[in-house]
C-alpha cells in the first residue's frame, strides 16, 4: 500500500464538493453528502478455495491500521465504530442514512475522525462474501454515524 498515494485521495475527498447525485467518482462512489473511495483492492478467493484469504484480511488490517496512525497524527486517537447495530436495524426496515446504511452492508466497523471542518472521516475494510475482494476504503461524509 501507498501510504502517501492513500493520504493525498483521503485530502481530496476532503476538499472536494460531494455529488448532487449518487453515482461513481473517479475514486469510487458518491452521493448527497459523502464520497467513498476504494483505496486498495485484493484478488478475488474464487480459485484458490479461500487459501490466501486469511492472510490478506491481516494485511487489509495492517494496512487499514498504518493509515489509521497517520491520519491519528492530523485528527487524534481514531474512535472505533461498529456498524453492526446499523446493519440491524437496516434489516429490520429502518431507513438507514447514506453512506452509513450501505457500509453496513458489506463493512463491520469502521475507524472515525472528525475534521475540523465537520465532516467524518472512516476507514473500513469492505468484503461483500468470502469470494469477493476485500477493498480499503475511505470515507468522507458530513452525515453524522447513526
Amino acid at each position: 500500500m501507498d501510504i502517501a498515494n492513500c493520504l493525498a485521495v483521503i485530502d481530496r475527498l476532503c476538499d472536494r464538493e460531494f455529488p448532487v447525485v449518487h453515482g461513481r467518482t473517479d475514486s469510487g462512489t458518491g452521493g448527497p453528502g459523502y464520497l467513498i473511495a476504494e483505496l486498495q483492492t485484493s484478488g478475488d478467493f474464487y480459485d484458490d478455495g479461500g487459501a490466501g484469504r486469511e492472510e490478506t484480511e491481516e494485511q487489509y488490517e495492517a494496512d487499514r491500521d498504518a493509515l489509521g496512525e497517520r491520519l491519528a497524527e492530523r485528527w487524534g486517537p481514531a474512535d472505533p465504530f461498529s456498524l453492526f447495530s446499523v446493519f440491524q436495524r437496516g434489516m429490520e426496515g429502518e431507513e438507514m442514512d447514506e453512506p452509513w446504511g450501505t457500509l453496513a452492508a458489506h463493512v463491520p466497523d469502521v475507524h472515525l475522525w472528525r475534521t475540523e471542518n465537520g465532516r467524518w472521516i472512516a476507514l473500513g475494510i469492505s468484503q461483500w462474501d468470502d469470494e469477493l475482494p476485500f477493498q480499503l476504503l475511505a470515507v468522507v461524509t458530513e452525515t453524522d454515524p447513526p
